[in-house]
């Protein structure tokens, strides 16, 4: 018969480290979406960091 013996510590560790990966993973599609947008305006014909006037 097997008993759950699970480490608290190491449970605590394992969501810290899924919180950062989730944090990496949110920047990292923020960034994504930036060049996308960016590459977007570029095939239009306009520069991204241009402003209208």
């Amino acid at each position: 018969m097997q008993t759950n013996t699970r480490d608290p510590e190491l449970d605590e560790e394992l969501a810290g480290i899924l919180s950062a990966i989730s944090i990496v993973s949110r920047r990292l599609a923020r960034k994504l979406l930036t060049l996308q947008h960016e590459d977007a305006i570029k095939e239009e014909g306009g520069e991204a960091d241009e402003q209208d006037e």
